[in-house]
């Protein structure tokens, strides 16, 4: 078929075909990103510190939320000139990525809080109990 037969018909369903497509591969893409079950479970460290440290490492989402953007911005495109026939499986596919990167995002920001309050929690309670054991000289 040569392109001066292309009606505007065959023209935008192969637009709509492509924008799908583009939105497949950019949440796909977001899932790669997304750290691995394993990664975030399993530790080699020795103290809580060290396990704060590695779990904040592996809690790192990489380039999911810019590929979750991606996704996002092709679909209201091609919702927006009704390009899609049935697209309810993008929007739940869109939304269960997009809450699983919250997710990550959300246990990333805690394990960075503990991994500055646990040291200082440690000095806390070493200074206590440094007092403690002195505090009943003083009298």
């Amino acid at each position: 078929m040569s392109q001066a037969s292309l009606t505007d018909e065959d023209l935008f369903g192969e637009a709509a075909s492509e924008m799908r497509e583009d939105v497949e591969s950019s949440l796909a893409a977001a899932r790669e990103e997304l750290p691995a079950a394993d990664e975030i479970w399993e530790t080699d460290a020795d103290n809580v510190l060290g396990a704060l440290n590695g779990l904040k490492s592996a809690l790192d989402a990489g380039e999911a939320e810019s590929h979750l953007r991606d996704a996002k911005k092709w679909y209201t495109m091609g919702e927006r000139a009704e390009a899609f026939d049935d697209a309810d499986d993008l929007a739940a596919d869109i939304e269960a990525v997009e809450s699983t990167v919250e997710t990550v995002e959300e246990a990333a920001d805690q394990v960075t809080d503990l991994t500055s309050t646990m040291p200082q929690l440690r000095g806390t309670l070493q200074d206590a109990a440094a007092d403690g054991e002195g505090g009943g000289d003083a009298e």
